[in-house]
This record gives structure tokens, C-alpha cells and sequence, in this order.
């Protein structure tokens, strides 16, 4: 990829979007100063929440870029039926959740943003996870051993609970991770070409 110059900015705190950015051999440097307040609960439409999300963070970026800068942001939820799982805000939440979701399917929903000085561009990808049922033991030690209140769903599917539980994904691994490498590469080269 030909970066022309270009400086690659990743708008997220999230160890697992560094690292994954970063198995794309690119340059680039984390800056999570922002101003976006996330609030997503009088959204109807689910799926559209990951996208406005990621162009509120694009947005609630804390300075104007430089013309040779490329901001790149990024939202994740889970949706189970007809609740939307962000990221859990105790113990107590991250239980329910995981219960919730136990023997069942799920939507994995990841929208990235890609904003320069003059041009923005947003993505979504969605995968399909199925945990089998898991039992009240394995959620508690899980949520006190691996404490996942960063995480959309109260998990992550490279943890613990990811190995023993997840018994299919329809989709990209990296998208239930949180960000989807696949596209990011494909839309960064294009946005590069522009």
C-alpha cells in the first residue's frame, strides 16, 4: 500500500484495533483525544448504530487534520434479538449479557471510519456468532478472570470464553474482534487512490 506521504491516525484506545491495524505493516499513531459522547439508545435502527457511532468519534476528534493526515475510527455492537449489547457497565450487566446470549445466535456489527482533511468514507461488516449454553460457573469466572467491560457483548471472542464457547461464526473473526483488517485494507487503498 502507498501512503504517499500520508499519516495514518487510529482515533481508538482499543489494545485489539492497535494491534490488528498493525498487522497491516502500516505506519501509524494512536490519538484518542475526542470530544464524542456515545449514546446510542434512542436509535431504532441497530444496525446503523456502529456507522453513526464511528462518525461521531470521526467527528468528536479533538483538532482539525492536517492535509496529510488520515483519521481512522471504529464502533462494534451486539445485537441479540431486539436489544442492542454495548459495552457492559459492571459485573452485574456483563452476567446478564453473557446469559443472554448463551445458546444462542448473534449479530456482531463493526462500522469503521475513514476521514481526511477533505474526504470521509464509512463501512460496516456484520458477522454471526453461536455460543453453546454456558454454564453460570464458566460466565463468572470468565467475567472476574478476564474483566471485559471494554467490550460490546461483555466479550472477546480471542479470550478464553471465545475458545470454549463460540461454536460457529458466519463472517470475518476479525469484525467480532472489532475491526475488520480485510476491509479496512481494501477501503484505505481506495481512499489513497482518491
Amino acid at each position: 500500500m502507498n501512503l504517499k506521504d500520508k499519516h495514518i491516525i487510529l482515533g481508538s484506545a482499543s489494545p485489539r484495533r492497535k494491534e490488528l491495524l498493525g498487522g497491516l505493516d502500516i505506519e501509524f499513531t494512536v490519538d484518542t483525544g475526542n470530544t464524542f459522547q456515545e449514546n446510542f439508545h434512542e436509535i431504532k435502527a441497530f444496525h446503523e448504530i456502529p456507522a453513526m457511532m464511528s462518525e461521531g468519534k470521526s467527528h468528536g476528534f479533538h483538532r482539525p487534520l492536517e492535509d496529510n493526515e488520515i483519521l481512522i475510527t471504529s464502533d462494534t455492537i451486539v445485537i441479540c434479538g431486539d436489544e442492542v449489547l454495548g459495552k457492559p457497565s459492571d459485573r452485574a450487566e456483563a452476567v446478564r449479557m453473557l446469559k443472554k446470549l448463551s445458546g444462542r445466535q448473534h449479530e456482531v456489527v463493526t462500522a469503521v471510519t475513514l476521514r481526511s482533511s477533505v474526504r470521509e468514507e464509512t463501512f460496516s461488516d456484520t458477522a454471526l456468532v453461536r455460543f453453546r449454553e454456558l454454564t453460570d460457573k464458566e460466565i463468572d469466572w470468565y467475567i472476574d478472570r478476564y474483566k471485559p467491560f471494554d467490550k460490546a457483548g461483555a466479550y472477546g471472542v480471542q479470550e478464553w470464553i471465545g475458545y470454549v464457547g463460540i461454536e460457529s461464526i458466519q463472517g470475518s473473526f476479525y469484525t467480532v474482534m472489532g475491526f475488520p483488517v480485510f476491509k479496512v485494507y481494501l477501503h484505505l487503498k481506495k481512499f489513497l487512490e482518491k
